[in-house]
């Protein structure tokens, strides 16, 4: 597979086309950003665990039925990933109340909901990425009904899966981000990262957060606990 040029530079990864033009190179990076760039930083080694967790996890939904964009991990840093139209919509699904959720509501941290929440986000970083139901997602033509329902099916299983995965491995899924895309024959596929980046993971015993919000929260560790969540999933997922 041949890389050429660079389409794309985000906040964690940079996106490069290829020969084949159904098939991108994604290439996560150290760099670290918190509500919506204001904070920057660098957290060492972020990229090489964010890409491989994110092959491994997105591998384990393939094969539980969660179609994705991930094709084959080409090296520590990079991977090749189908070419996706992104849907503009963040998928936040919560488990237990923190983060916005909290100061939004004026709600205790660290209720566990009866059953999980399902949220949107326009994304939109010009206008803070602001919160969307249904109806407007409809009226922007953002998705279609059905697009929609699919989406919130398919966010629903990543939730089961991932929930029963971690748990697995000491590790209680408080809540994540998702994104979905649209291949060229309209299916929509899971895409973007599943990572600490962007995902909520407190160890089931003590509620250390291992996850950004050590870097959100100034809590340092930084590093040490992105090294051990990716401990804990290599000890568990041995069959990548």
């Amino acid at each position: 597979m041949e890389k050429r040029e660079q389409l794309y530079e985000g906040k964690a990864k940079k996106v490069f086309a290829t020969d084949d033009p159904a098939l991108l190179i994604v290439s996560y990076k150290d760099d670290a950003t918190a509500f919506n760039g204001l904070k920057k930083g660098t957290i060492a080694g972020k990229g090489v665990i964010n890409n491989q967790m994110s092959n491994r996890l997105m591998a384990r939904l393939e094969k539980a039925g969660v179609p994705t964009h991930f094709v084959e991990e080409l090296s520590e840093r990079e991977t090749l990933v189908k070419k996706v139209e992104i849907v503009p919509l963040e998928v936040i699904v919560r488990n237990i109340s923190t983060g916005s959720f909290c100061k939004r509501y004026g709600f205790p941290e660290g209720v566990v909901f009866d059953e999980p929440t399902v949220e949107y986000s326009y994304k939109n970083d010009a206008l803070n990425d602001p919160l969307i139901c249904d109806s407007h997602v409809l009226a922007m033509k953002l998705a279609t009904r059905e697009e929609l329902e699919l989406i919130r099916t398919y966010a629903m299983k990543v939730n089961e899966v991932l929930g029963a995965f971690w748990k697995s491995c000491g590790v209680t899924l408080v809540d994540f981000k998702l994104e979905f895309g649209r291949l060229e024959d309209g299916s929509i596929i899971l895409a973007d990262e599943i990572s600490p980046d962007t995902c909520r993971l407190w160890d089931a015993a003590t509620g250390k957060k291992l996850d950004k919000d050590r870097f959100r929260q100034d809590l340092g560790g930084v590093e040490e606990a992105y090294q051990e969540i990716m401990g804990r999933l290599e000890a568990k997922d041995t069959g990548f």
